[in-house]
């Protein structure tokens, strides 16, 4: 299912800051990050609950926030892309 996350983190503070790179990093290792704080992941539901659970466990929820959107299995219907970078397709294999 393609999951997209979206999250906001305080960076008025050096562990702001350290947040939003530990953030930043999980969700690459699950998707592609497809603006700023905007990533596509396509996941089954264990790897959904990990990733969720790895995001919510460094958050602060007193200043961050983070959105979760279940898009499902028939997603390619569902995005459209208008503008510049055009973003690969997410199931196919990533070499670089």
């Amino acid at each position: 299912m393609l999951i997209l996350i979206t999250y906001d983190v305080s960076t008025t503070s050096s562990g702001g800051q350290k947040r939003l790179r530990k953030v930043s990093k999980i969700c690459q290792n699950y998707g592609q990050r497809v603006q700023h704080s905007v990533f596509e992941c396509v996941v089954d539901a264990a790897q959904f609950a990990a990733l969720k659970f790895s995001l919510t466990s460094i958050i602060d929820q007193n200043k961050d926030s983070l959105r979760f959107y279940k898009l499902g299995n028939n997603y390619k219907n569902k995005v459209e892309h208008v503008g510049v970078k055009e973003s690969i397709a997410i199931e196919d294999p990533l070499i670089f």
